[in-house]
């Protein structure tokens, strides 16, 4: 399985960004690709199970489903409920922030596995890679004054 990843540093501390990053319904906050989150079923979003609908402007929509959500490491894990626009069979991500001890920075990285046919494969890893992973990493980078 192909594992698109993109990592970077964080003008904040750990906290500041896991607390941003921790709201499973925020991404419109701090993504710009993201128009619209909204938890399908009730619910905070904050309950491993919730899901979320993903509006990606004129791309269309995905539903992801929080599967672990673990404030000691600062990650989730969660995976498509609904492709949308994506041609994938599977898909599950991790998003990850850890402190940079000799900085006081983040260190944020985010990286999935998916299965696609293999035609798909290569543009899927460039979009996870940098049009998702790599292009968050520098929103979070922005929303934090860097």
């Amino acid at each position: 399985m192909p594992r698109p990843y993109a990592s970077g540093v964080v003008p904040a501390s750990a906290d500041e960004v896991w607390a941003l990053v921790r709201d499973f319904n925020g991404l419109p906050s701090w993504l710009p690709a993201i128009t619209a989150s909204e938890i399908e079923g009730g619910g905070s979003g904050m309950e491993v199970g919730s899901v979320r609908r993903l509006s990606l402007g004129d791309a269309g929509q995905v539903a992801e489903r929080l599967l672990t959500l673990d404030d000691d490491d600062r990650s989730y894990t969660y995976e498509f409920t609904d492709a949308g626009p994506f041609p994938v069979r599977s898909y599950k991500s991790t998003i990850r922030i850890a402190p940079i001890t000799s900085t006081g920075q983040a260190f944020v990285e985010w990286w999935s596995h998916f299965d696609a046919d293999a035609e798909h494969e290569a543009g899927l890893m460039d979009t996870y890679s940098n049009g998702v992973y790599g292009a968050g990493i520098a929103a979070l980078v922005k929303h934090f004054g860097g």
